[in-house]
């Protein structure tokens, strides 16, 4: 029996969300972790040791191109700050391998296209890392809307949110332009959820928020507008309860999906009324998005296959987060033109 291939990964920095990708990069079933590496002195091998204690082999590196300089690495994730992903992510394409970005790609669409034109030329696949879309519990979802249950899709409403602990202040410290504040952490998350549900991107986008000294905003909440009446609803903040929720409303009834940010071991529920007085409410298998992300992401790399989350996609919702950003420091609806 031939032994299934599998992607050899690095991981470009230390960041807390190796929390959750680098023990699913360990278990993915078609990958294995190779090395990780971080500009802080030993921080590599501490990160190493707290989430993958039992991992074996793996090589920490205190210098990032020590880890891209590594012949025997085919994929990155890089998890680094916001306003350093453009930079990186050509390094790691130049380098002839495989990228996973953690949300946001970049800050503006030009990086964006930056980026795709690189990886074009050198063959690699790259993708935007939001995990959440791979999770069945959103498949599930469309099969409810496919199927008729509410009718014609009018308006969508998402919302993200945390209490920010005071060790993680450092997001508010830079101004939006370099990558800081709730819209470039979670922000992205409401916009790219509210994008999934409608077939054409919005024409307009109306935000207002509410920003700290630095320039950063702390709460932003908006509508984008697909004409016809269609809308949807995104309000994020760092200073409401803990939150990663959608809700879908048709011309027949409504689809709500409680919990985005799900848990390995969270059960999945899907909530679901219809104009005739139908309810119900579904329950799901636990499952990992970060290690289906791993193994969706290695099975387009290994395979030569477009991954499940395009750089269009990348494009449009940085796109739309940009133009929504300029609508609340103008106090004006922005149209949003391709």
């Amino acid at each position: 029996m031939n032994e299934q291939p599998r992607l050899r990964w690095g991981i470009l920095g230390a960041a807390r969300v190796n929390e959750r990708l680098l023990p699913a990069i360990v278990e993915a079933s078609n990958a294995e972790l190779v090395a990780i590496a971080s500009r802080r002195p030993g921080a590599a091998a501490e990160t190493l040791a707290r989430y993958a204690p039992a991992a074996t082999g793996v090589r920490a590196y205190d210098r990032l191109e020590a880890l891209l300089d590594d012949a025997s690495i085919q994929a990155i994730y890089l998890p680094m700050a916001n306003e350093e992903h453009a930079e990186w992510a050509l390094r790691v394409i130049e380098r002839g391998k495989h990228l996973l970005c953690e949300k946001p790609m970049a800050l503006s669409v030009a990086d964006i296209e930056a980026i795709e034109t690189a990886a074009g030329k050198r063959g690699v696949t790259v993708m935007e890392g939001f995990m959440y879309r791979f999770h069945p519990q959103h498949q599930r979802v469309r099969e409810l809307l496919e199927s008729g249950l509410i009718g014609e899709v009018y308006s969508v409403r998402t919302s993200f949110s945390f209490q920010m602990r005071p060790a993680r202040r450092y997001r508010l410290a830079r101004d939006i332009g370099q990558g800081g504040g709730a819209m470039w952490d979670i922000g992205c998350y409401a916009i790219h959820a509210a994008r999934m549900w409608f077939d054409s991107e919005p024409l307009a986008v109306t935000a207002m928020a509410h920003r700290v000294e630095s320039g950063a905003d702390i709460s932003t909440s908006g509508i984008l507008d697909y004409g016809g009446g269609r809308r949807a609803h995104f309000d994020f903040s760092f200073e409401c309860t803990r939150r990663s929720e959608y809700e879908i409303t048709g011309t027949k009834g409504a689809i709500k999906c409680p919990t985005v940010w799900q848990l390995p071991g969270d059960v999945p529920e899907i909530q679901w009324w219809t104009e005739d007085g139908r309810r119900g409410e579904e329950r799901l298998k636990p499952a990992n998005h970060f290690a289906l992300e791993i193994e969706g992401f290695g099975a387009a790399a290994l395979n030569g296959q477009p991954p499940r989350l395009s750089l269009a996609d990348a494009k449009a919702n940085c796109r739309t987060i940009v133009a929504a950003l300029e609508s609340a420091a103008s106090g004006r609806t922005v149209p949003l033109v391709v």
